[in-house]
């Protein structure tokens, strides 16, 4: 009788010291690691552009909407400045997106620009907006035109743009009007688009009488890239809905956008605690 007494004294024992072991699994199970901020780094300057005030409505528009932490360099005011970061062969090191959003058309030094794009054909994915487009065309080498996944030499003058969605399933046009008004922005005239370009919206040319690819997204080497040549303006950049279009370009690059277009758990608009 003893022994049935002790042996079910063991059998609860065990019962017990069992579930206090799956609580513990549960719980750890349950306390995931919180998700750290995608690291960006925004790479701005050069000419022809308000980039003192960019660079504020972009980091602070987007950290807005996303999960996301900047480094911001800003540096030169002409077509043909260098940037310091870029001279650094590793210049992309311990971020997971960059940014461009520059003006140096006039650079001609094959050697930086390849560098440049490199970082970007390793795997490091970006967002591409206006003038980065027309960055470092004076170049003999189509590197940073691939990373682009455009060429585009000039643009026709300020005017109300018509933009026009072509792919209105994809992710980053979630949300995007089928149709929206640009006012008084820069229409930037494809020279030639890279293989690799899928085109997401177009813009009627009132002096070339034609369609141009203004939204796209592009793949160089292993990165994911995201594109618009539209953003002359601070006023354009200030519309919400340019600050949700470029949001998802960046979220889309870093794969932490779902197919529905919205953030993944963590990486959307972090919350001040109460």
């Amino acid at each position: 009788m003893k022994l049935t007494v002790r042996f079910l004294q063991y059998v609860a024992a065990s019962l017990a010291l069992a579930g206090l072991l799956a609580s513990a699994l549960v719980g750890s199970a349950g306390a995931a690691e919180p998700v750290k901020p995608i690291r960006a780094l925004m790479v701005t300057g050069g000419c022809c552009h308000d980039y003192e005030a960019q660079k504020k409505i972009l980091s602070e528009g987007i950290s807005a909407r996303a999960n996301v932490e900047w480094t911001i360099v800003h540096e030169g005011k002409t077509r043909t400045d260098l940037v310091s970061i870029y001279l650094k062969p590793d210049w992309a090191k311990g971020y997971d997106v960059v940014l461009h959003n520059e003006c140096y058309g006039a650079i001609e030094d094959v050697a930086y620009v390849e560098r440049i794009a490199k970082p970007h054909y390793d795997g490091v994915p970006a967002v591409m907006l206006h003038c980065s487009a027309h960055s470092y065309r004076a170049a003999k080498t189509d590197e940073w035109r691939q990373a682009v996944g455009q060429s585009s030499m000039s643009h026709e003058k300020l005017h109300d743009l018509e933009v026009k969605t072509v792919a209105a399933d994809h992710p980053v046009m979630q949300g995007f009007p089928k149709v929206w008004k640009d006012r008084q922005d820069e229409l930037y005239k494809n020279v030639k688009l890279w293989p690799n370009l899928v085109p997401l919206a177009t813009a009627y040319g009132v002096e070339t009488k034609q369609d141009h690819v203004v939204i796209w997204t592009n793949t160089y080497g292993q990165a994911k890239i995201f594109g618009t040549t539209l953003g002359h303006t601070n006023a354009t950049m200030e519309d919400p809905v340019y600050l949700d279009l470029v949001t998802r370009g960046l979220l889309w690059a870093c794969g932490k956008l779902d197919e529905h277009g919205k953030p993944l758990p963590g990486y959307g608009p972090v919350t001040a605690a109460k």
